[in-house]
């Protein structure tokens, strides 16, 4: 062989090296982000989860049913009778 062959041939070997090397990175990059990507969406879920029932909670402990059981029970709060009621006039 003579020394131009040799050295195409040995830039086609590095090439190939080169080549191998990136399809190693590549792949072991996109197994990473896979993972990673089923992680997020581990965590989505779980934070999507958590949102329902804490609307759910908050419903049930907006309910105005509950918001007077408190009111009558608690804090001693009763309708006003027509003689308790005091109307203010407006300026």
């Amino acid at each position: 062989m003579s020394g131009k062959k040799l050295l195409v041939a040995a830039l086609l070997w590095l090439a190939s090296i080169a080549s191998a090397l990136a399809v190693v990175h590549t792949t072991q990059r996109n197994r990473e982000l896979t993972a990673e990507l089923g992680r997020a969406q581990k965590q989505r879920d779980e934070l999507r989860y958590e949102q329902e029932r804490l609307l759910l909670e908050k419903g049930a402990w907006s309910a105005y049913s509950r918001i007077e059981k408190v009111a009558r029970e608690k804090l001693k709060m009763h309708v006003p009778a027509a003689g308790e009621r005091v109307l203010v006039p407006k300026k």
